[in-house]
């Protein structure tokens, strides 16, 4: 059975992926932030995604940047997430925007896509600082 392709997404979105702790080789799903689209006029779509966990929320380092209710009720709502999360601007990765790699979360909150949320605005300036350290 070949891979299905699913509706372009935006950067900014937050979408469930099987983030690979190996390399080429999907693992469990997880939200993620979709740093970047690529071969964006038609199917296949690409993109670059951050690892997202809510693990180890209490401690940021560089290149890191929170999601949390508890700071802002707001772009938590609009992420879409269901427990505070890092996302890991060191750890990303080009993948192909597919149902191999990408699934329609608990919820389906957007319907049958593998979007969860987007970055809400008050978050730009803590995206921006995690992305710069990530690239020194």
């Amino acid at each position: 059975m070949s891979a299905r392709w699913w509706p372009e997404p935006a950067a900014g979105d937050i979408v469930w992926c099987r983030f690979p702790e190996v390399v080429d080789e999907p693992a469990k799903a997880r939200p993620t932030l979709v740093i970047e689209v690529y071969d964006d006029d038609a199917p296949p779509y690409h993109v670059r995604v951050a690892f997202g966990t809510s693990k180890r929320t209490r401690s940021l380092y560089s290149g890191e940047f929170l999601v949390s209710r508890e700071l802002n009720e707001a772009a938590y709502t609009a992420a879409g997430l269901s427990f505070e999360t890092k996302f890991d601007l060191r750890k990303c990765v080009d993948l192909p925007y597919d149902s191999d790699w990408f699934l329609v979360p608990p919820a389906a909150p957007h319907g049958q896509t593998p979007k969860l949320g987007t970055l809400h605005p008050s978050l730009m300036l803590a995206f921006q600082a995690a992305y710069a350290a990530a690239n020194e």
